[in-house]
């Protein structure tokens, strides 16, 4: 029963991704090389043809050309990708989601935001008149009696939870996401309501819960790693009551714990979304220097001047351990998770702009995927985390995720192979946008 109910919620969540208008007109991309994101070797020389948002062709470049009228692009020594995800959308008054498509990036998982402003975005994407990704949305949080973002809902007690995820579900919310500051009994209520509502609930680990309880209530992704470090040591009980530190986590960790949760995880389908730059950027704050980063000038004035400078004063206050313990906990990160990935759990890419300081709208997701093979992904498996795994995710792999013949025509033309260097995701030469061609020339506008 409870794999009915996500297939229902799953396809409910599709059904509303894929709500974009697509372009009319015919975009053709002549001997290029397409990167196989379900792990078959690459397709050299394919013309793919787009029409109507979709991939209507993909044929060998030798055989003799079919005349189309359209847009017409030149994919000699370069790479076809699908488009990417970021799997941590920016909450904030102000938003460059243009940004988002110049980096390839053509859909986005709201984790935070005002419902209304985000359905209003979704209109005028589709209809033309905004250029931005797909966006799938939670809307706002549900966090504890005082939340800590306004964009929040308090949650006391258990009937407050069931009537924030009926309302969310009513209001046209895609999924729900939990915060930190939940009490446990309504912690329990909410995973038990969005079961009976089928919707999905994804994000924090609460304080009041354990990781082990929350994947096995159901949540489907844990964001930032909480509940980890947590649920691998002697002290996971006593973490409940609070007192996590860096310095903490690293003294009590314990292999065979971690072992343990992770196989539960694996066993679950729990997703990680481990926002690895944020998780960087937030314990070394000490090397970030935003002022002088030739990224600073895409970042919004009410970032640097009120979101920016808002965490990083919780940040400092927070980092009660000196800088040598949290680079090492940076590191054990990577190193925890490797291993959680070698246990077959599964993984998003997602960056958590802009509360993550340091972190650059649509920029920072190809650095997301460089940690990642800092942690031991290869290239490929980098670039699934931001492809094929969340098309997965979201139930869509039928039309998103990989480069197939009726798929949505989501793509991001390269300049260079990324699966030699992952840092070559950065080299775009175009993208298409449900079936919209915009060149580097169009993208640099």
């Amino acid at each position: 029963m409870r794999r009915i109910l996500l297939s229902l919620a799953l396809l409910s969540l599709a059904s509303i991704c894929l709500a974009q208008s697509p372009a009319t007109g015919t975009v053709t991309i002549a001997n290029v090389t397409i990167i196989d994101t379900t792990g078959g070797p690459p397709q050299l020389h394919r013309t793919v043809t787009v029409r109507k948002g979709a991939i209507e062709d993909i044929r060998d470049s030798t055989l003799p050309k079919h005349k189309e009228r359209g847009v017409e692009v030149n994919g000699t020594g370069k790479y076809l990708i699908p488009g990417l995800w970021d799997n941590w959308f920016p909450r904030g008054k102000e938003v460059t989601l243009p940004l988002f498509i110049a980096n390839g990036i053509t859909g986005v998982r709201d984790m935070g935001g005002e419902l209304e402003t985000l359905q209003q975005w979704r209109k005028e994407i589709s209809a033309g008149t905004l250029i931005g990704p797909r966006i799938v949305m939670s809307g706002p949080m549900l966090d504890g009696p005082q939340p800590r973002f306004p964009t929040s809902i308090a949650i006391k007690t258990p009937e407050d939870g069931r009537r924030a995820v009926d309302d969310l579900k009513q209001r046209g919310a895609d999924f729900i996401k939990l915060q930190s500051l939940i009490p446990r009994e309504a912690v329990f209520a909410i995973a038990d309501e969005a079961k009976k509502q089928r919707i999905t609930f994804v994000g924090h680990v609460p304080d009041s819960v354990r990781a082990s309880e929350m994947s096995n209530a159901g949540q489907k992704s844990f964001e930032h790693l909480i509940g980890i470090f947590e649920g691998s040591s002697p002290l996971k009980d006593e973490f409940l009551k609070g007192g996590k530190t860096e310095g903490k986590f690293l003294s009590t960790y314990d292999p065979k714990r971690a072992e343990a949760l992770f196989a539960l995880l694996a066993k679950n389908q729990t997703w990680q979304c481990p926002t690895l730059v944020w998780e960087r950027g937030g314990n070394l704050l000490e090397l970030n220097d935003t002022a002088h980063d030739p990224l600073a000038k895409y970042v919004p004035a009410y970032w640097k001047d009120v979101t920016w400078k808002r965490f990083t004063k919780e940040i400092m206050q927070d980092n009660t351990d000196d800088f040598s313990t949290r680079k090492r906990f940076v590191d054990k990160e990577l190193e925890v998770v490797k291993a959680m990935h070698k246990a077959s759990i599964p993984f998003l890419a997602g960056t958590d702009t802009p509360p993550g300081v340091y972190v650059f709208p649509g920029f920072s997701l190809h650095q997301e995927l460089q940690r990642f093979v800092a942690a031991g992904f290869t290239p490929l498996e980098a670039l699934q985390t931001a492809t094929l795994n969340p098309a997965q995710f979201l139930g869509m792999q039928d039309r998103l995720g990989s480069i197939e013949k009726g798929k949505l025509a989501d793509l991001v033309l390269l300049d260079a192979n990324p699966l030699e260097d992952i840092r070559n995701t950065q080299k775009i030469a175009g993208v298409v946008v449900n079936g919209r061609y915009l060149s580097r020339a169009d993208l640099d506008k």
